[in-house]
């Protein structure tokens, strides 16, 4: 790429206005470890969930369950309701500590009372496996139903169980799918291998579909699940290759809901703001429009951009479903990215782009991704979109893709789904990623 200056911007996260190498990104990440850590040391309980996040990732340093549990405790005490949930759970699974099942409880408790629904869920595993606690199967199931209200997909299976054994609340088959599907919906493995189960066998109140079985089965194995595995070996034994073929494409247009997510790397850790999910978008104009994924914004209460000057809020003004775009607008007199027609664009041109993947883990400073155009069109020959071989994470999605001139000619958009990939051909797909053509959207 040429010295031309380029702007970014990533939705919730920050300005950047150079590209890094992998050694810029790794003194990055340090240099945003000590920043943390010197934060921390001054008692500041949200920099000390932060530290933790760290050592829990190894970014910056070392991986190190026990410098986490030291920082997650400080947290904890500090009040950090998402520190208290994972501290609860270090308690009860050793990691990084002395398991102690009294501890685990504590903490889980301090973060019900704040109606965590991480913390809802480990305290009713230890009510529903008498761990700290003696076993409750009443006070496991409202708990886990508490976390499942909330969207927590590991709590919605587990409640599914309850009623499905009639532990701790009426046995009842249709409350017991009801609440399966909907973890099976979030894509949790084991809600998968039940609904699988229950699809193949004729049971818990489901007709037998051998092609609905194969979809969950295979979704489920996706996951590493064995006997999702097995149970699909069985069934490509009993259904026809038409069948087989029919259950693969349900596998294909599978699209999980957006789970709620917990993690103990948690963006307030270091900024002191909280956004719910975080991508990556770019200005096109100098008074503040700016472009992203539709996919991105689609589930946004509000959007908030992180710039030089800090955080300001943005507005979805446009969407493009079909093409998986949305314009939005900042207040503010920014510099726009150079765009060019895609047309021009060859088969094995090298592209680059800068995002923001995984923040939680990544952290906050910008990543390079550099690759070439694989394809001149996308999957199923779809001519709205190139292949690329630029390596992309969540949190890349509405990144500007950008050729060796400096000029924007995509926007990243998708990866090929994996556990599509892997039903359609028993192979794990190797770095195949997606973008939008400019002229989808540069007028």
């Amino acid at each position: 790429m040429n010295a031309t200056r380029l702007t970014w911007v990533v939705i919730a996260l920050a300005l950047i206005s150079a590209a890094e190498t992998p050694a810029q990104q790794t003194q990055a990440d340090r240099k945003l470890f000590e920043d943390v850590k010197v934060k921390a040391e001054k008692g500041d309980a949200a920099a000390a969930a932060g530290l933790a996040s760290f050592y829990i990732a190894g970014r910056g340093v070392p991986q190190d369950y026990a410098q986490a549990v030291k920082w997650l405790r400080k947290a904890a005490e500090g009040d950090v309701v998402l520190a208290q949930s994972f501290l609860g759970w270090c308690y009860e699974s050793g990691k990084g500590t002395k398991q102690d099942y009294a501890e685990a409880v504590k903490w889980y408790r301090k973060a019900v009372e704040k109606g965590d629904a991480f913390g809802q869920f480990g305290l009713g595993h230890c009510y529903a496996n008498g761990l700290g606690v003696p076993q409750d199967y009443a006070k496991a199931a409202q708990l886990h139903r508490d976390s499942a209200e909330q969207g927590f997909a590991e709590a919605q299976r587990s409640l599914a169980a309850c009623y499905l054994a009639g532990k701790g609340v009426p046995q009842n088959d249709d409350e017991g799918i009801k609440w399966t599907r909907k973890a099976a919906e979030q894509d949790e493995g084991i809600a998968e291998l039940f609904l699988a189960t229950a699809y193949h066998d004729g049971r818990w109140g489901i007709p037998q579909d051998f092609v609905e079985a194969y979809k969950w089965a295979n979704l489920s194995a996706a996951h590493g699940q064995t006997g999702a595995i097995s149970l699909r070996e069985v069934l490509r034994g009993e259904m026809t290759p038409e069948q087989v073929a029919e259950g693969q494409r349900l596998t294909r247009e599978f699209k999980p809901r957006r789970a709620n997510q917990y993690s103990v790397v948690s963006p307030e850790s270091v900024t002191d703001v909280g956004p719910s999910a975080s991508d990556t978008g770019f200005f096109i104009t100098d008074d503040g429009y700016l472009i992203s994924n539709y996919h991105v914004v689609k589930d946004a209460a509000q959007v908030r951009l992180v710039t030089s000057a800090g955080f300001i809020s943005a507005k979805v003004v446009n969407v493009d479903a079909a093409n998986d775009l949305a314009l939005l607008k900042a207040d503010g007199r920014f510099a726009p990215l150079p765009i060019a027609a895609s047309r021009g664009v060859k088969l094995g041109g090298t592209v680059v782009t800068v995002g923001f993947p995984n923040i939680g883990l990544q952290g906050f400073s910008p990543k390079l991704a550099k690759g070439e155009i694989a394809s001149l069109s996308g999957a199923a020959d779809d001519a709205r979109y190139f292949q690329i071989s630029v390596p992309v994470q969540p949190g890349n999605s509405g990144g500007a893709l950008v050729d060796e001139r400096g000029n924007v000619i995509g926007i990243v958009s998708a990866k090929l789904d994996a556990s599509a990939a892997l039903a359609a051909t028993g192979a794990l797909p190797e770095n195949v990623n997606y973008a939008v053509k400019s002229p989808a959207w540069r007028d």
